[in-house]
């Protein structure tokens, strides 16, 4: 429910931030991102509900969900599962933005190794986190390439 609820802000802040002049770049990517996370959570859903759960991999799949609720109360409405980019908009640079560059997606890859592994299921965790592995690459380089843009146009 919560990933459900996340697509919901994301939906409603891409659509604002449209509004305001901004544009999505590396586009090309997102329904492979949007495919190999859906299917981790189907595969999760599938051979997961008979397994027992390790306490202590889920207090730390738990303990994430505090880092994840820091990033989006730190990006705020900037926050959107696509790569928006609002043209004049300053780069976030307090929260766990003044600590790593990409604070979601570590988020993001601790949890798709995590909540396999929680549930016995390292073969789930191993896939998925090559999977992502893949698209972050992919992903971090387009949005690298779009934010460096805005980093030159504020320093000049």
């Amino acid at each position: 429910m919560q990933r459900l609820g996340e697509l919901v802000l994301a939906r409603h802040n891409t659509r604002r931030l449209r509004a305001m002049g901004a544009v999505e770049v590396g586009a090309d990517h997102y329904p492979l991102m949007i495919t190999m996370h859906a299917a981790w959570l189907v595969s999760l859903w599938l051979l997961g509900t008979d397994q027992e759960v390790d306490p202590w991999l889920l207090s730390g799949f738990v303990l994430l969900q505090g880092l994840r609720w820091w990033v989006l109360a730190t990006l705020g409405p900037r926050w959107t599962t696509r790569i928006i980019i609002l043209p004049g908009a300053p780069l976030v640079t307090d929260g766990p933005y003044r600590y790593i560059s990409h604070p979601n997606y570590l988020v993001v890859a601790a949890e798709i190794a995590l909540l396999p592994l929680a549930l016995h299921l390292p073969l789930i965790a191993l896939i998925f986190s090559g999977l992502n592995a893949a698209v972050l690459v992919i992903r971090i380089r387009a949005e690298s390439e779009a934010l460096s843009g805005i980093s030159r146009s504020q320093t000049a």
